[in-house]
């Protein structure tokens, strides 16, 4: 008989069951708190009822996970410093789109060396998502892979949908069930269009096939998710970080009938792919809410422990430590002085006139 199926599938191995995963990584009473508490926080400043800027800031991905806790070691006083003006959440990626082919992150091919062992880049991510949360820091991630979230979402505070899946309808159905706040990226033209119909349609219920706790093929009904927002992120049109950008930005998403409430991302399309020009994208930002804007609510930052990118090698004793694999990253030392910047903006705009 002539075979139709699997004709280019070399090999399937069985996936680890979440409830197995979570059995063994277990969330505690400490790390709920870190996740929940960021999550009320995070919501009141969507809501405008906390004027503070929200801060996702950290690698473009993680390759490596005890320079990602270094990383957060330097991060958690500046979080602490300043907490009176910005809610600072640490970016901590572990699936990488790729245009055409590349290294896919953490959870992947969590060893860099195309042995693609998922169940152990899945093991290797909660663990590190759990000790970040015990330790009193929120997380952010973006969830490309809808089975993923059955593995690490209780853990997580905030969410992206990327500028390459805001239009995708298995993305939206997705992000219907999320528990935390998402941010839509604009399309990679730099049009807000399509994130804004992707918050509309994930801000309802869905029906559609995922996995369960067990890992058993399900059918997910969800409610919808209602704490969605706008991220702009530039496109291969130029720029929207300026205010002209946001104030069309928002007039698009009230004439949608959603919140005039955005996220401006300082790296990609805004910073031209230049890591150095993040620092300009939010002295441009800070600006804004320094004279008041109101729409304005966040940026996001890609900095690890040492500026710059690298590639991959064979030889892991020749690559840097705390140096991105990905997207070139600004250092913590710059994050800080741009930190430094932002607070006192949000600071500088409380005062009275």
């Amino acid at each position: 008989m002539t075979t139709t199926s699997d004709l280019h599938v070399v090999e399937t191995r069985p996936l680890v069951a979440p409830a197995l995963l979570h059995g063994d990584l277990p969330i505690d009473p400490v790390a709920a708190e870190t996740v929940t508490g960021a999550r009320r926080r995070i919501q009141a400043i969507l809501s405008g009822q906390d004027r503070r800027q929200l801060v996702i800031v950290g690698p473009c991905s993680v390759h490596d996970v005890d320079a990602a806790r270094a990383y957060a070691s330097r991060l958690a006083p500046l979080r602490e410093r300043h907490s009176q003006e910005l809610e600072v959440v640490m970016r901590v990626y572990f699936e990488k789109p790729r245009t055409t082919v590349g290294w896919k992150g953490l959870i992947n091919d969590p060893h860099l060396d195309g042995s693609y062992d998922i169940n152990t880049g899945l093991r290797l991510s909660r663990s590190l998502l759990l000790d970040l949360a015990r330790d009193g820091m929120p997380t952010a991630t973006e969830l490309l892979d809808p089975v993923v979230p059955q593995y690490i979402a209780d853990l997580i505070s905030w969410t992206a949908i990327g500028a390459r899946t805001t239009e995708s309808q298995t993305h939206r159905e997705m992000a219907s069930g999320l528990s935390m706040p998402i941010g839509y990226k604009n399309s990679t033209d730099g049009s807000a269009t399509i994130a804004i119909n992707a918050m509309q349609a994930a801000s309802k219920p869905h029906h559609f096939l995922g996995i369960n706790h067990s890992g058993q093929a399900s059918i997910v009904s969800t409610t919808g998710n209602p704490h969605g927002h706008l991220v702009l992120r530039g496109g291969n049109r130029g720029t929207n970080y300026h205010l002209e950008a946001v104030q069309d930005a928002a007039a698009e998403l009230s004439k949608a009938g959603l919140q005039e409430r955005l996220m401006v991302d300082c790296s990609h399309g805004n910073s031209n792919k230049d890591f150095r020009r993040q620092g300009d994208v939010l002295e441009a930002v800070a600006d804004q809410v320094r004279e008041g804007s109101t729409h304005v609510m966040g940026v996001m930052l890609e900095s690890h422990l040492v500026e710059g990118s690298q590639k991959l090698s064979a030889d892991r004793s020749a690559m840097t430590y705390g140096q991105s694999v990905t997207d070139a990253c600004i250092s913590i030392d710059t994050t800080a002085q741009l930190l430094e910047q932002l607070a006192g903006a949000v600071a500088a705009s409380r005062v009275p006139v």
